[in-house]
């Protein structure tokens, strides 16, 4: 039996010299290529690819302003094609003038790792805040606010603080798998994950991922963290909003005696808050006592680990009625290639009595995220729920699936992307979306480093390139057929 026997506290790295906060614009779009676990095989690497809008942990990527008919939107970009340094990039779609924006070039983060991804948000005065996210504790996280509402010309860092676990205000610079939520009166509620480190019995030194939220009235001064789950080896949380309703999904990591539990995630667990925090309870309306920390719970949507299934957890979104629906993908486990197939699509919603499970489509890799779209009593999602280019990589080619009937039956009506030399990775959907910005992607090639280029496509699946070299400030995307 697993015991943990000492329980250290990683505190934040303070602010060096570490990323440096350019405020310049870009010559162009150019999203980040990155890889993890090189596999040796000749899928090569566990996952890989053109990953600026990465991953399903962040959100959101892109937000839609009805007070200047602007969606702002951010990505993890590069200077040129040939770098895999990691920038923080911030550009609009002026949806009067059906133009796009030369990108500003916020923050060159120091590393080439697009787990430090940057996420976007709007508050009530129309400022554009951009926080910088970073892969656990070994870089310090960023906050920046733009000078002036509606405009990314120019930014200023937040030196945002939060209370610690003694009531004392601390840097809060260190935050990682951010989602963040701004109500107008209340402010920001962002879900995050923080790092712990467990000396277990094994004699291994693990990270600890522990979901949590933090809320702040002006996303300066911050409360605490509060935990939301602390099972075994931790957790990913991916979440959604509906009216003052926040819902966050997330799975956990088993302890193993290889130190792999990360790679085993399973389970699909839910729980929301309607009053900024303050209460948590699950899908039937039961508080639950957070943080959860046992494997069987109140918030439990499906038992994926006696079934020895793997569970990666795309996207949160609700019915007419406010009940969640999550969308994920299920597996045999955690490397590439057809052994560890099917990889079934799947959406869970909570029908007001029970949560209703129904198979979507099936793809051919853990990393196929997709988004999900509820227009009444249509249900929509955009993915790459077809092998593109790189076989068995992330990423393929994006359709577009409709349900009528509540997730039970689904059918493909578009191929959004075909003949594509790389797979599309990462269809994200904006806060509030706009029909003329429906999701934002991008591309590489899922087996070597390669250039990424950023899209987006509109309601009806008409594909857009953002330009990789501006000569002007305000450009047309390019559309793709």
């Amino acid at each position: 039996m697993i015991r943990i026997i000492l329980i250290v506290l990683c505190l934040s790295l303070p602010r060096t010299d570490y990323a440096q906060t350019l405020n310049e614009k870009a010559t162009g779009y150019r999203g980040i290529w990155y890889f993890i676990g090189a596999t040796k095989n000749e899928y090569a690497y566990k996952y890989s690819g053109g990953l600026g809008t990465y991953p399903a942990n962040h959100y959101p990527f892109s937000v839609y302003a009805p007070a200047v008919d602007r969606t702002f939107f951010c990505y993890g970009g590069v200077t040129d094609s040939t770098s895999r340094e990691l920038y923080h990039m911030v550009g609009y779609f002026d949806h009067k003038t059906g133009l796009v924006c030369r990108p500003t070039l916020l923050l060159k983060k120091g590393t080439d790792d697009a787990h430090d991804n940057p996420v976007i948000q709007l508050d009530g005065q129309g400022y554009v805040w951009v926080f910088s996210t970073s892969h656990g504790t070994e870089r310090p996280s960023f906050i920046h606010r733009s000078r002036k509402p509606y405009d990314i010309s120019a930014f200023e860092s937040i030196p945002a603080t939060r209370l610690d676990e003694k009531g004392q205000r601390i840097p809060f610079d260190n935050f990682s798998y951010l989602q963040t939520y701004y109500q107008k009166g209340r402010g920001f509620l962002n879900l995050m994950t923080h790092y712990d480190r467990n000396v277990l019995v094994y004699g291994a030194n693990k990270p600890r991922r522990t979901i949590a939220f933090i809320t702040s009235p002006d996303g300066v001064t911050w409360s605490a963290w509060h935990d939301l789950a602390t099972i075994e080896e931790g957790h990913y949380q991916t979440s959604g909003y509906w009216k003052n309703k926040i819902g966050s999904a997330f799975n956990y990591h088993p302890n193993t005696k290889v130190g792999a539990g990360l790679d085993y995630r399973t389970n699909v667990y839910y729980v929301e808050t309607d009053d900024f925090g303050k209460t948590w309870h699950s899908a039937n309306g039961k508080s639950v006592q957070l943080p959860l920390a046992e494997i069987s719970n109140p918030a439990l949507v499906k038992d994926y680990k006696s079934m020895g299934l793997n569970a990666y957890i795309s996207d949160v979104a609700y019915d007419s009625a406010g009940r969640p629906i999550i969308l994920y993908i299920t597996s045999k486990g955690p490397e590439p290639g057809p052994a560890n197939g099917p990889f079934v699509w799947h959406v869970a919603h909570w029908t007001g009595s029970q949560w209703g499970i129904y198979d979507v489509v099936q793809s051919d890799h853990n990393y196929d995220m997709g988004s999900l779209y509820v227009e009444g009593n249509t249900w929509r999602i955009i993915g790459p729920a077809e092998a593109g280019p790189q076989p068995y990589g992330t990423g393929g080619n994006l359709v577009l699936l409709e349900s009528r009937d509540q997730g039970k039956r689904w059918t493909k009506t578009k191929a959004i992307t075909a003949n594509t030399v790389r797979n599309q990775t990462y269809p994200r959907r904006p806060v509030d979306v706009h029909p003329g910005f429906y999701a934002f992607w991008a591309d590489g090639n899922a087996r070597q480093p390669s250039a990424s280029f950023l899209y987006f496509c509109d309601q009806n699946g008409a594909v857009f390139q953002l330009p990789t070299d501006m000569k002007a400030d305000l450009e047309k995307p390019i559309p793709v057929k």
